[in-house]
């Protein structure tokens, strides 16, 4: 069974963990520039682990339980026994944009972490949103009792000794990507309708989705790292094109606008490494 992690995250990967680690190769540094749940991070053992992200809140929940993962606790703690129904989940959700984008002030980074964790515990499926604003916007989701996932901090705390946590675009995230790397990319899936995927603040359309796998087939020419890509069916051809090896596999689903939760058909994409 695979490692739980801190965070419910829509498209976790959790659910597919036993068929992606065999596409997850030895190397000196596991890159990951969508973060996600960080259940790659939670269910390998790289040596270390380049992890970010371009949402700061999540990479801002990060860095706070590595920096003092029991006040932390605390502080989360306090506010999962503030949330006792749907009108203070509202409250605390407006707390949480009204804070804005945090400072570089410790007390400051730490309170909207565990604002974040403790609406994400408490909001619909786990879902993570914003509006145009870059306001958080998940309702509530009426759970009878939220699980306050302390085991899974404390194991998170312990992995990130070994891992950079930043707040950097995936464009970033890449340039530092080196000889001995290994890459793993999950973004937001490309839908069949080539429709936008939002992505924290913004969208992440078919030409980001074509930006991403140009870059990562150009970088494992150029330094010959191997990258392993997850993605829906309807990238199979954008990856294909690329000289990508397409493993198919089928994966639970996590949300599903109709009610389905059939498995879902989705793409394991794959560039061996080479050395010179």
């Amino acid at each position: 069974m695979a490692n739980k992690t801190i965070l419910k995250w829509a498209g976790s990967k959790n659910r597919i963990m036993d068929k992606l680690l065999p596409h997850l190769p030895a190397g000196r540094r596991l890159v990951e520039p969508f973060a996600g749940s960080c259940a790659v991070m939670m269910n390998t053992d790289y040596p270390a682990y380049l992890i970010s992200d371009a949402n700061a809140d999540l990479i801002n929940l990060y860095q706070s339980i590595k920096s003092d993962c029991d006040q932390f606790i605390k502080e989360a703690a306090n506010w999962f026994e503030f949330v006792l129904n749907k009108n203070e989940f509202y409250k605390l959700r407006d707390v949480f944009n009204f804070s804005g984008e945090f400072s570089g002030n410790f007390a400051n980074k730490l309170s909207r972490s565990s604002l974040f964790l403790t609406l994400n515990r408490h909001c619909f499926n786990g879902l993570c949103r914003y509006n145009s604003k870059g306001e958080f916007n998940v309702p509530f989701g009426h759970y009878k009792k939220p699980y306050f996932p302390v085991a899974e901090i404390w194991a998170f705390a312990e992995k990130a000794e070994k891992a950079d946590l930043l707040p950097l675009e995936w464009q970033d995230t890449l340039s530092l990507v080196d000889y001995g790397d290994v890459v793993y990319c999950d973004p937001p899936y490309l839908t069949n309708e080539g429709a936008f995927t939002q992505y924290h603040h913004s969208n992440f359309s078919h030409t980001a989705h074509e930006e991403l796998a140009e870059n990562l087939r150009a970088l494992h020419d150029e330094i010959g790292v191997p990258v392993t890509v997850s993605n829906s069916v309807a990238a199979k051809e954008l990856y294909s094109d690329l000289s990508f090896t397409i493993h198919e596999i089928d994966a639970p689903r996590t949300i599903a606008a109709n009610g389905n939760r059939q498995p879902a058909k989705e793409i394991i994409a794959v560039l061996e490494g080479y050395h010179d």
